[in-house]
């Protein structure tokens, strides 16, 4: 495909999924201080937008090239690997989570209020094996199936593309328009109240669309988005809004500055002022050479090495997270255990990532 994005490092993908991945171990964590600020206080969307959006961003820039370079056959082998790959962190996290889970419900006789209760209650067996067919979606362990299927999807979605960047967006976004008219347009979910998948594929695939043609167009741009004064000023505009309708007045102890009187918008299925707000950001991000010489300073290392990593330190996030949800269920969550839990886990995450680094480094030198 001409002007497919070759198979390079963006600094920026990989410093700002880090951070994400750390504000997701936070937000996982119910009655947690620090999620007050984290992202999804300040407007309407959160983290999960930016793991998705960058997925179709990396995915570009990992495959897209490699169509060209290596085939379709060597390419599709590759994104088979990665998606086996990801299922096997997926059935890992899950079958780790029901064994901690149903052995602290042995241990304190208390009931989970979080993740696995509902498979679980189907009986441990059953729920393990509905789980690993991702026929039951557990909360907090509900990204990875999504990021599965969509990155099998991806060679439809490169094709797509390589014929097209404008049609590829228009039928993208007409499946998220589609699955935002009709809820029922979902895939099943046994875990689920309403029977569908939290992470509603139809919706999210556009995220994931929008950030491969996000990669191509970076790169026909020289690495930046062109810095266009009207687009800079209706994506600030747009962010206000979204920090005054959608900021945490309440839990912050403020008055409710909100214009409008409405809920917040729907984030299974991806709802307007939501996909507005990540492109909004995104926008912003990928036209600010700022960013992008601050992304690239070393003090931000131990957080791009997470974003390198990004499947292995989910994996670290999600089980630091569970066991801070398991201590907050056991104990009273006071400041010392908060602290505890959240620079515990922070810190173990930047760790892993730093180790990870190393490793390939030292396979690379071999």
């Amino acid at each position: 495909m001409a002007g497919a994005p070759a198979r390079k490092r963006d600094a920026r993908v990989d410093v700002v999924r880090g951070l994400a991945l750390l504000t997701i171990f936070i937000d996982h964590i119910p009655r947690n201080a620090p999620a007050a600020l984290t992202l999804h206080n300040f407007g309407f969307c959160d983290a999960a937008e930016i793991f998705v959006l960058l997925a179709g961003y990396s995915s570009m820039v990992a495959y897209g090239g490699l169509f060209a370079r290596s085939g379709t056959v060597t390419t599709l082998i590759r994104i088979a690997r990665r998606c086996l790959r990801i299922y096997l962190v997926q059935a890992g996290l899950l079958l780790a989570t029901l064994l901690i889970v149903r052995v602290w419900m042995d241990m304190t006789g208390l009931v989970p209020r979080f993740g696995v209760k509902p498979l679980l209650d189907m009986g441990l067996w059953q729920g393990m094996m509905r789980g690993l067919a991702l026929n039951a979606l557990p909360n907090y362990l509900d990204i990875l199936p999504l990021y599965i299927l969509l990155l099998a999807l991806f060679p439809l979605v490169y094709l797509g593309i390589s014929n097209g960047v404008g049609w590829t967006l228009a039928l993208s976004g007409t499946i998220w328009f589609a699955a935002n008219a009709d809820y029922t347009l979902n895939l099943p979910n046994a875990a689920a109240v309403d029977d569908g998948w939290y992470f509603n594929p139809f919706a999210w695939q556009f995220l994931f669309v929008i950030g491969a043609a996000l990669a191509v167009t970076v790169r026909k741009h020289g690495g930046l988005l062109p810095r266009r004064p009207l687009l800079t000023g209706v994506s600030v505009a747009y962010l206000l809004f979204a920090l005054f309708q959608g900021a945490s007045w309440g839990e912050w102890g403020l008055p409710n500055l909100a214009p409008i009187d409405m809920g917040p918008p729907n984030k299974g299925h991806v709802a307007p002022l939501r996909l507005l707000n990540i492109l909004a950001l995104s926008y912003l991000a990928f036209s600010s050479p700022a960013l992008l010489r601050l992304t690239q300073r070393p003090i931000l290392r131990a957080v791009d090495a997470c974003g390198r990593h990004s499947l292995e330190i989910f994996a670290v996030g999600c089980l630091a997270a569970l066991f801070g949800r398991i201590l907050y269920r056991t104990f009273d969550p006071l400041w010392p255990l908060q602290i505890a839990v959240n620079v515990g886990g922070i810190a173990l995450m930047l760790g892993a990532g730093l180790a990870y680094d190393a490793r390939k480094r030292r396979n690379a030198a071999r």
